[in-house]
């Protein structure tokens, strides 16, 4: 039988009030408990146009029943009851309070992201996103990739999950972002972009699964394990460069303003496969890069040194292996040569060799600043022909990151076409004599052709806001149109190789 109350409201302290009166019903039985949540979510959704428009709002009226002393009895059964209202409910505005409830609870306590995950709502979120609800519903829309977004952020999702991901689910997320590629601050940026990084970062963990143990001869042996699954997300930018270069433009504008460790970590990981597989080499615009390389070379700065803190030594490690690829295998390795001083300066200090005021500098980081320091434009030697070398660099490491990069790692916690492809939508147009000035003052004698006009000075110096707006400022476009040469990138395309993220003491 449907429980059904006619409510007539004059205004919206009333709605509050009522509001009130449900969550705070005493409720002994679980009929009487789903009669309260019925009634909950059909108050809200029939109010929802009129009281419910903005998003403080939406979590205002979450918190009322998160806060409440049916919630706080009966915790576990209110939540189920709140899942298997998202697998079932179809009506928008219900689907709204219902996911906006998972969200604000998931983000204080992991159980109930777990628990959907039990329930099977990864296909559900992923089906609901595809439907393309943000026209109809933006609030909708971004409530869903969040919360999805949390889903896969807190746990390892299993084979049969994530292969419900396609190259059409992809390609769709791809499309919004270029879609808002003329609006940096787009609310809808971070979680489609978020999204994007923590799937990538589950295909990378699907691929590092260990071999299960081989068992004595006796015993029955274990079934197969399941096909390795496909990175649709290194796929689709593989084969299709040049049409989805806004969200490698926005990898690099969050890399600038990220401050969170676990966030700079989900970039770096797609950056690396980005810079150590062949079809993507190129992927970026050369000025894209130069800027790229300006944030890291600050960021490895900025970074503690002390040996004490696990965290930011994690972090280094992980811009060193970022940054090995990049100076050897993309655009950034062919003359001018794009602040070699700068760099080989940066390595120095990351050694010790820069100041006495840091503590002992680990192995591991010496370890990569040699990888950096011995690719051969960085040791200034500038005739090298030979980039086989550098080709067989990324070749031989992709898989091997992909099988076991993440393990150690995990849960801490579309552009104008012309004719070169060397300048982006992120080039500044600062003055040329003001960078010029900036480069001397760091001791930066470059080349005056082709560049990019950040150094790390203005970088670091630079507001969030101010560098995004300048970023923004697109003045000459252009393009690379390049076909990739694979469409299909497996995870584990070259084979039995070691990862790059695994130290061991023998490793250079």
């Amino acid at each position: 039988m449907e429980f059904e109350v006619s409510y007539s409201l004059e205004n919206e302290q009333q709605f509050w009030d009522e509001l009130d009166d449900i969550t705070r019903a005493h409720c002994d039985t679980h009929e009487a408990i789903d009669n309260t949540l019925r009634s909950y979510l059909s108050f809200t959704a029939n109010f929802k146009d009129e009281y419910l428009q903005s998003a403080d709002a939406i979590a205002r009226c979450s918190y009322k029943l998160l806060g409440s002393a049916l919630f706080q009895a009966h915790e576990e059964y209110v939540r189920r009851q709140i899942v298997y209202g998202l697998l079932q409910e179809d009506d928008p505005p219900t689907l709204h309070l219902i996911a906006a409830f998972l969200l604000f609870d998931g983000r204080a306590d992991d159980q109930i992201l777990e628990m959907m995950a039990v329930e099977g709502a990864f296909p559900r979120l992923v089906e609901l996103i595809q439907l393309g609800r943000r026209e109809r519903d933006n609030g909708l829309h971004q409530m869903l990739l969040e919360l999805l977004y949390e889903m896969s952020r807190i746990q390892r999702l299993t084979w049969k999950d994530l292969s419900i991901v396609d190259d059409v689910f992809i390609m769709y997320l791809l499309q919004i972002i270029e879609g808002l590629s003329d609006d940096v601050d787009d609310p809808y940026h971070y979680p489609v972009i978020r999204v994007l990084l923590v799937l990538n970062e589950q295909y990378m963990m699907s691929a590092s699964t260990p071999s299960p143990p081989k068992n004595p001869p006796s015993t029955k042996p274990p079934p197969p394990p399941p096909p390795r699954l496909t990175n649709r997300l290194l796929k689709t930018l593989s084969a299709h460069l040049a049409s989805y270069r806004t969200f490698g433009e926005n990898l690099i504008l969050l890399l600038n303003r990220e401050t969170l460790p676990a966030s700079q970590l989900l970039i770096l990981k797609l950056l690396y496969l980005i810079f150590t597989t062949p079809a993507t080499y190129e992927y970026f615009y050369t000025n894209d890069l130069y800027v790229l390389l300006d944030v890291i070379l600050r960021n490895l700065l900025d970074l503690d040194l002390a040996a004490e803190d696990m965290e930011a030594m994690r972090l280094r490690h992980m811009y060193l292996r970022v940054l090995d690829p990049l100076l050897a295998n993309t655009q950034v390795s062919k003359p001018p040569y794009y602040k070699r001083e700068e760099v080989a300066k940066v390595l120095a200090v990351l050694e010790g060799r820069g100041g006495v005021h840091f503590a002992p500098v680990d192995e591991t980081t010496l370890r990569l600043v040699g990888r950096c320091a011995r690719v051969p434009w960085v040791k200034g030697e500038d005739e090298v022909a030979d980039t086989g070398a550098q080709n067989t660099r990324g070749k031989a490491s992709v898989g091997a990151m992909e099988r076991g990069a993440v393990g150690k790692e995990h849960h801490q916690g579309s552009a104008n076409n012309s004719n070169d492809g060397t300048t982006s939508p992120t080039t500044l147009t600062t003055p040329l004599s003001n960078v010029l000035a900036s480069k001397r003052s760091l001791g930066m004698g470059l080349a005056e052709a082709g560049k990019s006009n950040l150094s790390v000075l203005e970088v670091a110096s630079m507001p969030s806001q101010e560098w995004a707006r300048a970023v923004n400022g697109r003045l000459g476009l252009s393009s690379r149109e390049r076909e990739a040469a694979s469409l299909d990138v497996e995870a584990d395309d070259t084979g039995q190789g070691r990862s790059p993220f695994a130290d061991s003491g023998g490793e250079e």
